[in-house]
């Protein structure tokens, strides 16, 4: 009796058994950046984020589809931003003879630390399109200044 592949073999693609892909799931998930939390029995890391920085400010793009701004909240303590959002969805499917709910949560927290030139007291958040952007403009003195012409005395 011969086996036959289900998924024929196509050139330049990886085949893939069974021991590297738990091997891979382990190593994923062992070695990848936390927190990771559950949802549906899938682990899901925190939310992508993007950081750039313009002379005048450094902006924080979080990617979070699917939440509100009422789910998030962002917080400075002394010089530790910390961004988190929380997300609770209940189901509740009825039948001739059965009800069945189901309860989803969505969690994260970051930590982002603050360096000195970040005025803590002018930090703006707004959520758009499914991103969070927060704003932590520089102070004054880190901005870059114009050249300026010295008098020699």
């Amino acid at each position: 009796m011969n086996l036959i592949s289900f998924f024929p073999p196509v050139p330049g693609r990886k085949v893939v058994t069974a021991p590297h892909a738990i091997d891979s799931m382990f190593n994923e998930f062992f070695n990848g950046n936390f927190p990771v939390s559950f949802q549906n029995g899938l682990t899901q890391k925190s939310p992508a984020v993007n950081i750039a920085e313009t002379e005048d400010s450094y902006r924080l793009e979080i990617a979070a589809p699917g939440l509100t701004k009422e789910d998030f909240e962002v917080k400075v303590d002394k010089d530790q931003l910390t961004i988190s959002a929380k997300k609770a969805a209940k189901e509740e499917v009825k039948g001739e003879k059965y009800t069945r709910k189901e309860f989803n949560y969505f969690e994260f927290k970051r930590n982002f630390h603050l360096p000195e030139t970040i005025d803590a007291g002018n930090i703006k958040a707004g959520y758009e399109n499914g991103v969070l952007n927060v704003t932590l403009e520089k102070k004054p003195e880190a901005k870059p200044q114009p050249a300026r012409v010295i008098e020699i005395g």
